[in-house]
């Protein structure tokens, strides 16, 4: 169940002017061609723009930031950054998935959790709010969600106990892993979730984070810790 569009406002800590451009942002096609309300748009024009806003502002942080790089190498930097992977990971970390508005097929089949609408959702967002707020606000909310992510060496700061934890597990033939969100706690706009993962039947790990995905990975991180397995940065 997708939750409410004034909630994510007070998430992101920015008040939409037009709020129907961020809730263009947050609609799926399939939403649009299920329910057909007239004037209902969906967000792939913004994810046109969304696009060419993020190519723009991360090709001025990285000229700006590493003076020394060449052509080449700026080039391969703002490609580690917009791509579909790093995206989805900045899309999950704001719990943008659980925002959108989608058809009932598409729910049905995970659409809610597909790294490429994640993805597309993003770009929306940042096109939308382009739009809503200008140029300084998207640069003001990329610093603080994505170019803090980056390193002073240009990549992304990205540590991802999930995969270590499996990788580890599957070595070794341990077992499966199940991920289970068990609490959600504190007010809409500072909302914690809590995370269990097991082995089988073994509860290996508990974490918490502002996203379900933050959580799960502190979760993985704990488990990495009581198996004595040296974590990789």
């Amino acid at each position: 169940m997708n939750r409410d569009i004034k909630e994510l406002q007070r998430q992101i800590g920015i008040t939409f002017r037009k709020t129907e451009l961020l809730k263009q942002a947050f609609t799926h096609s399939s939403y649009v061609n299920e329910h057909r309300i007239a004037g209902h748009k969906d967000n792939e024009r913004l994810e046109f723009l969304g696009d060419a806003v993020l190519e723009l502002t991360v090709s001025e942080f990285l000229y700006d930031s590493y003076p020394g790089r060449s052509e080449g190498e700026l080039t391969k930097l703002r490609a580690s950054i917009v791509c579909e992977p790093s995206l989805v990971t900045f899309a999950e970390d704001l719990d943008f998935g659980a925002f959108v508005l989608l058809g009932k097929g598409e729910e049905l089949t995970g659409g809610r959790s597909r790294p490429a609408l994640l993805a597309d959702v993003f770009e929306s967002f940042v096109g939308a709010l382009y739009l809503d707020q200008g140029i300084d606000v998207v640069k003001g909310f990329l610093k603080k969600h994505v170019f803090t992510k980056i390193s002073s060496e240009g990549k992304l700061l990205v540590i991802d106990y999930k995969t270590q934890l499996q990788e580890h597990t599957q070595h070794h033939n341990m077992g499966s892993l199940e991920y289970r969100i068990v609490n959600e706690r504190g007010p809409a706009h500072e909302r914690e979730f809590v995370a269990e993962v097991y082995m089988d039947v073994e509860l290996l790990g508990t974490g918490a984070g502002r996203s379900k995905k933050e959580a799960e990975q502190q979760a993985a991180a704990q488990a990495l810790l009581k198996l004595n397995v040296t974590i990789q940065r």
